[in-house]
């Protein structure tokens, strides 16, 4: 089941394996028991500090297993077998349960520590799934920070009658003490923000350090925001770069052929290469919290800018450059958000295996929503792809491909109208022809969004201009309308969103600001 270079790569990780991890397999009856066995004998075969052990603890299913160290349940269960996608998770937390450094930085490590409550977190996933080892992996060094904590990955795609009782349509799902707490198009800093708000005593506190003052705060850790806290360290400055999510929209990318001297990659391989280069300097990082306020001062002043975290922090910074990239755009339709992780998603990578065997829509004729429709039709029973106007703005041999698809249909000059769900499922979309005003309705189960992407600027209101679609105002030196705040990347008005033109900007807005420090010092 596990090749051999995958064995000796992980010898290699666990040679310096200070604590015995066991991993406690529950005994009993299950087709896939043998199977998981298996894996996990090959699995602690590397080691003499991996232990497999068999007994009766009384867990969800004979193919669940937790980790235990020193003869305690660590909090950190798995019940499926955890390949593909999800094997790191695994390796990640034996070695962050052997004593290896967990990846979260002080401010959060300390939110987390503070939880009182006793809390079961359940994630939902399919092996598939590039975004569920996100999740997985950061509940998983909660349980490691609070003993209180524990959380267990689930493989929806066998444990099928737990998927059907909790009407689960997307992954990742995640359930808090068997109560939905999180699903659909989720990431770690929007579960620690869903912290905040139900545990609002774990922010601030004097145990917080005040960072000194910053010379460029870069917001947002994609391509433009990776780029421009390298050039600015690279320049010996202070430098602080904040994200709720590292790598941004890349990471979701499966595949990239257009990075100029990289010949193939994918989004997790660019994003893990950016943050091993940040790594190499002296970069000050605030993950998973957001920038929710910027006090820029009064006009012709000097001061500081002020950026106000959700974590309660606060930094003071001589310039800002703002790299925040872009969301997925809603349809903003009635039955939409209500039903985000029950029929309705954004990702066909990850959901696409929930609608094996059954009919969806994909809305959007761009190159992403047709792209969407031939990687979906390989896996449902047909794909309905609906477009706002009278052609497709696809590439052409997307056109093409699609339109020769005997499992795709292409209904173009429509307006979708409404997501019509019964008993917390999708079941309809409805929608107008635009040439004739009538309204109609396709049956289905599912509905894939795919309009394009939204600036992530709300919170710059007040702050820099923006035009009517929320693209932060910048000239060719990236400098905003607010002295000593730069943009780059996709947030930007820069034309043209691509992975290189989102480096180039990120890097030219850091001489820009690194340029400002000079003149105004």
């Amino acid at each position: 089941m596990l090749s051999e270079d995958i064995l000796n790569a992980v010898k290699a990780y666990t040679q310096n394996m200070t604590n015995k991890v066991s991993l406690v397999l529950q005994t009993g009856e299950h087709q896939k028991r043998n199977e998981l066995k298996e894996f996990l004998t090959q699995l602690t075969s590397v080691s003499d500090n991996l232990i497999l052990v068999e007994r009766d603890d009384g867990l969800r299913s004979p193919i669940t297993f937790y980790l235990e160290i020193d003869g305690k349940n660590n909090g950190i269960h798995f019940s499926g077998i955890p390949s593909g996608h999800e094997f790191n998770s695994l390796i990640l937390a034996i070695l962050q349960s052997s004593g290896t450094e967990l990846k979260l930085d002080s401010t959060l490590t300390k939110m987390v520590q503070k939880i009182k409550e006793d809390l079961h977190f359940e994630v939902f996933i399919s092996l598939s799934c590039h975004n569920c080892p996100d999740v997985v992996q950061s509940l998983n060094q909660f349980a490691l920070l609070n003993e209180g904590i524990s959380s267990e990955m689930i493989d929806g795609g066998l444990f099928k009658n737990l998927i059907d009782e909790r009407n689960i349509q997307g992954v990742p799902s995640v359930y808090l003490n068997g109560e939905l707490f999180a699903n659909g198009k989720i990431d770690t800093g929007q579960l620690v923000d869903k912290l905040i708000e139900r545990f609002p005593y774990i922010v601030g506190g004097d145990d917080n350090e005040q960072l000194p003052l910053q010379d460029i705060t870069v917001i947002g850790a994609g391509p433009a925001g990776v780029a421009a806290a390298i050039y600015a360290a690279r320049k010996g400055l202070k430098v602080t770069i904040i994200a709720d999510r590292f790598g941004g929209q890349v990471k979701d990318t499966v595949g990239i052929e257009n990075l100029i001297s990289v010949s193939k990659t994918t989004g997790t391989q660019l994003t893990g290469n950016m943050q091993a280069h940040l790594n190499d300097y002296e970069i000050t990082t605030r993950e998973f919290v957001r920038v929710e306020k910027i006090d820029k001062g009064e006009p012709e002043s000097k001061a500081p800018k002020k950026l106000h975290l959700s974590s309660g922090e606060v930094i003071d910074s001589k310039t800002v450059i703002i790299a925040t990239g872009a969301k997925w755009r809603e349809l903003g339709i009635p039955g939409e958000k209500e039903n985000i992780g029950s029929g309705v998603a954004y990702c066909p990578h990850c959901d696409g295996p929930f609608f094996k065997g059954k009919d969806v829509a994909v809305v959007g004729g761009g190159n992403s929503g047709i792209e969407a429709a031939l990687d979906l039709a390989s896996m449902v029973n047909h794909v309905t792809v609906f477009e706002f106007l009278p052609g497709l703005k696809a590439d052409k041999i997307l056109v093409e491909k699609a339109q020769a698809h005997k499992k795709i249909t292409i209904i173009k000059n429509v307006a979708t109208k409404e997501v019509i769900a019964k008993d917390g499922k999708v079941v309809a979309l409805a929608y107008e022809d635009r040439a004739t005003g009538e309204m109609k309705q396709q049956s289905l189960s599912g509905i894939f969004i795919q309009i394009g992407l939204l600036p992530n600027s709300d919170f710059l209101q007040g702050v820099v201009e923006c035009t009517k679609y929320g693209e932060v105002i910048i000239d060719e030196k990236c400098q905003t309308s607010e002295p000593g705040i730069f943009a780059a990347g996709d947030v930007s008005t820069v034309p043209y969103k691509q992975i290189v033109i989102a480096m180039g900007e990120g890097s030219k807005a850091s001489l820009s600001a690194f340029d400002y420090l000079i003149r105004e010092s």
